[in-house]
């Protein structure tokens, strides 16, 4: 079965040294799957809806797409402020769950992984809350919830690292991808 993944770079990982959680959960899925993701940090909500149009054709291929985007949109670099307004965000995320559900059969997004209370720029309230407003959005369109936050927030300091205060360390990228694989091929399953 063809699925896709789309996401930031808790799933693209960040250069060399900070790998993401897509790669190993095409792994753990098997050859059963073919997996399409693509070799670019997705960032923004907007950016992700803006990729859609050149990676059509083939996430249409695709019985399922799992997505994820949300630390570019709230982080707040210069204290004025996250890059995306709330309702910029839900708006982008909804439009993206629209065109996907156009595309295939099932779609999933997860939620925003926390970050260490040390990052100057991304906050778990923030985090909390852009993740609410999503999760509230995307149910409404049929949107299934994977909740890699809730996976990770009781354990940051084992799952994030310190180097950076919001990428996933070797456990988190293995407890994600897990996850990742899990309502995947349950979904495929499913679909028969």
């Amino acid at each position: 079965m063809k699925i896709t993944f789309l996401g930031d770079s808790i799933r693209f990982g960040a250069g060399e040294q900070i790998a993401g959680y897509g790669r190993r959960a095409a792994e753990l899925l098997g050859p059963d799957f073919e997996v399409f993701q693509p070799e670019d940090n997705c960032r923004f909500a907007k950016y992700t809806l803006r990729m859609l149009f050149d990676y059509a054709s083939v996430i249409r291929e695709s019985r399922i797409v799992h997505f994820n985007c949300g630390h570019w949109d709230l982080c707040d670099l210069f204290g004025d402020g996250t890059f995306s307004t709330e309702e910029e965000y839900v708006d982008n995320l909804v439009r993206i769950a629209r065109i996907l559900k156009s595309f295939c059969d099932v779609v999933i997004f997860a939620t925003t992984t926390p970050v260490l209370d040390a990052n100057p720029h991304n906050k778990n309230s923030t985090i909390n809350r852009f993740n609410e407003i999503a999760v509230e959005a995307l149910k409404k369109e049929g949107v299934i919830i994977n909740d890699l936050h809730a996976l990770l927030a009781d354990d940051k300091e084992k799952y994030i690292l310190a180097s950076d205060n919001i990428h996933l360390t070797s456990e988190g990228v293995e407890a994600c991808a897990r996850a990742v694989a899990n309502i995947v091929a349950a979904e495929a399953k499913k679909l028969g």
